[in-house]
């Protein structure tokens, strides 16, 4: 799980910010929010432009060079803050996978050149380099004959290169590192305001009418928009040798995305991924709820509660989500002033959960 992520120098973030989902307070209620004394469910506040969305660009940069899942390096330009001195920025997380920590630093000048990494398993460094000397090292059992100064292009990453070419060892360090691996493979950023547009996980573009049809959730889905208030009755058609999504309407069947509302097709994406994602370690959804009536998102919210084996975090600016019967206070993070900061620490109050998060928020209640 992801417990910590610090960025400096990407995009608006000047200066080092920091995400701590490790700092949990001993709530007894809402405590299957949390795993491993680690925020497994938290959700982002902040006002428009405050930088929530940079701040899953920033997350999900490992995935660009650590993985060949989809990237999104056209969107995160300009990359560099524009206002700081160096020429590069830094990235920095923090993991635990059975109780055991491992640290992933790196500096980047562009979304494809690296100039510097080094991950440390319980404290001990493993593997460095530095790409501007092309020097570095690598300590892992089984790659004692790797060159990490390979005849191919500098850039690589050399975690990536150790895993695609090194035979490790059957050690506890090297299960944290493969730990490590499939982590970032599987995680998944996607965009309520984009059709199907979306960061790591897996890779190219898909049209979300045919994977419903093809998959055969064409009866769940209208079961999934009917228990939401979208009364609808779907059915397939087959049109120039291709099944599609239709929707009886009126006195005829057309194309479900040529009569969809905005929130119809937000919840058509939503049901895209969320059919997929007890397959993913860490979902982080931006604006999730952008084209939803607040009654609607507190429903999105509890349904992917149950998943517990997935780290998920949402971003939004809509204070009604801020609720002791979604979450609880050290799952909610304000994001002001380049800080990430817990509601449960931002006031000395003692909060139990008959409060009014979303009250208390409004009053200037959590302001320390």
């Amino acid at each position: 799980m992801l417990s910590k992520f610090c960025v400096e120098g990407f995009k608006c973030f000047q200066r080092k910010i920091e995400l701590n989902l490790g700092n949990v307070e001993d709530y007894e209620f809402n405590t299957e929010v949390i795993k491993n004394r680690i925020v497994n469910k938290g959700l982002i506040y902040g006002f428009n432009g405050c930088g929530k969305s940079n701040l899953g660009y920033a997350i999900f940069d490992i995935v660009t060079h650590l993985t060949d899942k989809q990237s999104a390096v056209e969107r995160v330009k300009p990359y560099l803050n524009m206002e700081m001195d160096v020429d590069y920025a830094t990235f920095e997380y923090h993991f635990f996978f059975d109780n055991k920590e491992l640290v992933y630093l790196y500096k980047k000048s562009s979304p494809t050149t690296l100039k510097f990494e080094s991950l440390l398993i319980n404290g001990k460094e493993v593997l460095q380099y530095d790409f501007d000397l092309n020097d570095g090292f690598v300590t892992l059992a089984g790659t004692k004959t790797l060159n990490l100064k390979p005849s191919i292009e500098n850039n690589i990453s050399r975690i990536k290169y150790v895993r695609s070419n090194a035979i490790l060892d059957d050690t506890e360090e090297n299960k944290v590192f493969n730990d490590f691996i499939n982590f970032v493979d599987k995680m998944l950023l996607f965009y309520s305001l984009d059709r199907n547009s979306y960061i790591g996980f897996k890779i190219g573009s898909e049209s979300i009418s045919a994977y419903i049809v093809e998959t055969g959730k064409t009866k769940e889905f209208e079961s999934f928009l009917n228990k939401f208030n979208v009364n609808v009755k779907l059915s397939e058609k087959e049109i120039d040798g291709e099944k599609k999504l239709m929707v009886h309407y009126k006195n005829s069947d057309v194309s479900f995305y040529s009569v969809a509302s905005s929130g119809t097709k937000s919840l058509a994406l939503f049901f895209y991924w969320f059919t997929q994602m007890e397959e993913a370690s860490f979902v982080f959804m931006d604006e999730f709820d952008a084209f939803y009536h607040f009654e609607l998102a507190k429903e999105i919210v509890k349904l992917l509660l149950p998943l517990k084996k997935v780290q998920i975090l949402f971003t939004t600016h809509n204070t009604d989500l801020l609720s002791n019967d979604l979450l609880r206070p050290d799952c909610y993070f304000l994001m002001e002033d380049n800080r990430i900061t817990a509601l449960s620490n931002l006031t000395e109050k003692d909060i139990r959960k008959a409060h009014n998060l979303q009250k208390m928020f409004k009053a200037g209640a959590f302001n320390v």
